[in-house]
């Protein structure tokens, strides 16, 4: 795993040992942030369920002016760190430790202009952030929310949170769903 693009563009990135966290690959991440290119420089970007920090690290790589990276594993942690050593992100970068439902519910900050959550697959997560995404003052009309979920997983709920689906984008066995709140 890498450093796919940007100002740390080829450094090489570690990864959790073990089966704990599930990496977006390099293919599947250079898609996603192919799409996501013009609204990155001078960004403000909120990664959730960070694993080894690759997307929030990937955000700063290319322009996004700081990233808040939330995990509860301590390996990933320990792994997130090094990564942003290893890339010297570690003044744009902090760090949350924790469940991430708790750290949501605390975290103070202004409007994110780009979520992006890689929860455990079919569990339910994705709803439960989305529930405390919908009542949260760092998430405006402006924050898009890119969610990365199994090729199945049903989203029908997100319009009675006050989200909508803008764009899908279908890997095979997974998915990125990108959402925002309903203009009012």
């Amino acid at each position: 795993m890498r450093v796919i693009a940007g100002s740390r563009r080829s450094i090489r990135l570690t990864t959790v040992k073990g089966d704990k966290v599930r990496p977006t690959t390099d293919r599947i991440k250079e898609t996603l942030f192919n799409i996501l290119q013009p609204d990155i420089p001078g960004a403000s970007f909120l990664d959730l369920f960070s694993g080894s920090g690759a997307i929030g690290i990937e955000a700063l790589s290319r322009g996004a002016k700081e990233t808040v990276l939330v995990e509860q594993d301590r390996d990933a942690l320990a792994c997130i760190r090094e990564n942003l050593k290893a890339t010297r992100f570690e003044a744009e970068a902090q760090v949350k430790q924790g469940d991430v439902i708790s750290v949501l519910r605390t975290l103070q900050h202004a409007p994110f202009d780009l979520i992006f959550m890689d929860p455990p697959y079919d569990l339910g997560w994705e709803e439960k952030v989305l529930t405390v995404l919908s009542q949260a003052s760092y998430v405006d009309e402006y924050t898009k929310i890119i969610v990365e979920a199994s090729a199945d997983t049903d989203m029908s709920y997100a319009e009675s949170l006050g989200f909508s689906i803008y764009r899908e984008k279908n890997y095979g066995s997974n998915k990125h769903i990108f959402l925002e709140k309903r203009k009012l």
